[in-house]
């Protein structure tokens, strides 16, 4: 009995050690990827005897966020405690370390422990996400699990490439909940994210409680349900209740504010004016040129005529009036409460969109034109943005738009949101503004992420792997103008926090190394590598995301008359597979080597990925037609 017990027991300790061999073998894959990174031989084993300790009380939260995260997964029982003495610790610098910064730190891990020092509570922070990273993926998980907790030995100096690494949440088109919007931005903000741009008011819901303007949320925060995508949606029908939507109230605010605030991320309120006003205009007609009382909280209907130059007609006034002196009293409300909640620089105005048609029908826009010396409706926009600028000032914050604000009524300490493209940053930086790079084909978030018949159709795509190609500094710009870049999540077609993630990520891991990381050691097929560790890190953690990266792409083009067929992958070691005659795809089926030319006649093509002689991606199906429409 007691030789079986001695081998049982060298038999486990056999097996661990070989275990925590293997532990340490295993690449680093951190995202986003550091600045300098060197790894030595070894690991440090987690241990219900770690200790954990912070010396300056400032430190305090951030250790018991740590704790609280080591504790769920492992069992253990740890506590903080202040001092110098733990195994793990973490130190605020007496003296600045001048090459981390603000937001920088250095993570050392040794076989007796793990420090991380910084210069400030925010490089404490990202030091943890890193640490985090570094144990494994169990280490997500909301139960207890049994493995050994390792920690590779390894020294990390980190600090980011931008100072302004955003992520914007449109919360008008679908509403999420308090505890929603919470859980998001500690998701952004352990990818080091430090600014949530938070979308509060469009034409389908005003989302923010104003004390002084109660209608804004009575009427404004509610639309009649609809179901169906975004823009082939009924009108509301009169007298119709309106029972969908929701809106944060000043102390949900506070509270979503200063939960941001433990995670280093500044939350940067939008109301967004003129333009995109319906549900304010719903609440207060009164705030139109037309002073339509019949306008209510758009359901998602298409009330815009849009055209192939780009501009476009409003169908229904959903724009404030620029002449009307009430409409800067009903601003100068607005923005007294949000400047009270919000300890963010900058106030969002939106700005973009903005349809001048009402405003060129109108009398005293038209009176206004003429005391303004011009007969150019557009800048009608400028002097409101000039006016709206001199009010957010007086609140102590200064003003920040899409591009469309960029005239000759703002001030140069304003701030551009470029998202056409690259051009209005452009144009921003020559003109002595700073700016933020948010251009649609690389950061729009709610575009379809692989094949268009796949997941659910819109009108634009992006792969992550372009949103990984995006540099926000232009070769002819002072990168000096550059505050950094933001993805951007717009809701039409996203109703529910769960398919909120599927939609940010891979993308958002994506960007975050674009925003953090030096331009010089960006590299996708590493990236990718990375990426995919993170889909089991995820699976863990119960974050939803895409795996449209092991889809095929697919591509024709007509060639002499002859339509011939291209198929790619953006991920490594993927094979794939194609059939024309009328059968399911697998392995056994033509391997896709070189371009294909198609035979005439009613062909349907089925295409399908592998990986190690497994399915991997989802299956294509297109017939003739549309591979004809995707050579034009």
């Amino acid at each position: 009995m007691k030789f079986y017990y001695m081998k049982t027991k060298i038999f486990i300790l056999s097996y661990l050690a070989i275990t925590l061999v293997k532990a340490q073998k295993n690449p680093i894959q951190l995202i986003p990827q550091p600045v300098e990174l060197k790894q030595s031989e070894g690991w440090y084993e987690l241990t219900n005897k770690t200790t954990i300790s912070y010396n300056l009380a400032e430190a305090s939260f951030l250790a018991g966020l740590l704790t609280q995260k080591l504790n769920t997964p492992t069992g253990f029982n740890l506590k903080p405690v202040l001092g110098t003495a733990g195994s793990i610790q973490l130190q605020l610098n007496d003296v600045a370390n001048p090459q981390i910064g603000q937001e920088g730190y250095v993570l050392e891990v040794t076989k007796k422990g793990v420090v991380i020092t910084a210069n400030k509570t925010a490089g404490l922070y990202y030091g943890i996400q890193t640490l985090l990273q570094l144990l494994p993926k169990e280490i997500e998980s909301k139960k207890e699990e049994t493995i050994n907790w390792t920690i590779p030995c390894i020294n990390i100096i980190d600090y980011p490439r931008f100072g302004w690494r955003g992520i914007m949440l449109d919360v008008s088109r679908h509403f999420f909940t308090k505890e929603e919007v919470k859980t998001y931005i500690e998701q952004i903000s352990r990818l080091k994210y430090n600014t949530l741009h938070w979308h509060l008011t469009d034409d389908n819901g005003w989302r923010i409680e104003i004390k002084s303007l109660p209608r804004l949320t009575e009427i404004g925060a509610w639309r009649v349900e609809r179901a169906g995508t975004f823009g082939n949606r009924t009108k509301p029908i009169p007298g119709e209740a309106a029972t969908v939507g929701g809106f944060y109230t000043q102390e949900d605010i506070r509270e979503i504010v200063k939960f941001a605030q433990e995670r280093h991320v500044t939350i940067i309120p939008e109301i967004d004016i003129p333009g995109h006003s319906m549900a304010a205009i719903a609440a207060y007609p009164e705030l139109c040129c037309t002073k339509d009382t019949s306008v209510k909280v758009d359901p998602g209907t298409n009330f815009a005529e849009w055209y192939e130059d780009g501009t476009f007609k409003m169908l229904i006034d959903n724009t404030l009036n620029p002449s009307d002196e009430k409409i800067y009293e009903f601003i100068d409300k607005v923005f007294t409460e949000v400047a009270q909640l919000f300890p963010s620089a900058y106030i969002h105005v939106g700005g973009d969109e903005c349809y001048h048609g009402y405003w060129a029908n109108d009398a005293n826009c038209q009176a206004l034109l003429k005391k303004l010396n011009t007969t150019d409706v557009k800048e009608l926009q400028n002097y409101f943005t000039g006016r709206v600028e001199k009010i957010i000032q007086s609140k102590g914050k200064k003003l920040i738009g899409w591009e469309e604000i960029l005239g000759g009524s703002t001030s140069s300490e304003s701030v551009i949101m470029s998202w056409h493209g690259m051009q209005g940053g452009i144009d921003a930086a020559k003109k002595g503004y700073s700016s933020v790079m948010t251009p649609a084909p690389y950061v729009y978030l709610d575009f379809n992420q692989g094949e268009s018949t796949v997941d659910p159709p819109i009108y634009a795509g992006l792969r992550v792997s372009k949103s990984y190609l995006f540099e926000p500094v232009p070769d002819s710009v002072d990168a000096k103008y550059i505050l950094g870049g933001q993805g951007n999540l717009w809701t039409e077609q996203v109703p529910t926090m769960r398919y909120a993630q599927y939609m940010t990520y891979p993308r958002a891991w994506a960007l975050s190394e674009v925003f953090w990381t030096p331009k010089v050691i960006k590299n996708w097929p590493d990236f990718a590598q990375r990426m995919e560790t993170h889909f089991d890190r995820a699976d863990v953690a119960n974050i939803n995301y895409s795996r449209a990266v092991y889809d095929a792409i697919v591509t024709t083009s007509l060639i002499d008359g002859k339509l011939m067929l291209q198929l790619g992958a953006e991920m490594a070691d993927i094979d794939i597979f194609y059939s024309i005659n009328g059968t399911m795809p697998d392995s056994y089926s033509n391997r896709y080597i070189s371009p294909v030319e198609l035979p005439e006649g009613p062909i349907v093509l089925r295409v399908i990925t592998y990986r190690n002689g497994k399915p991997i991606g989802h299956l294509i199906t297109l017939d003739r037609e549309k591979l004809v429409e995707r050579a034009r």
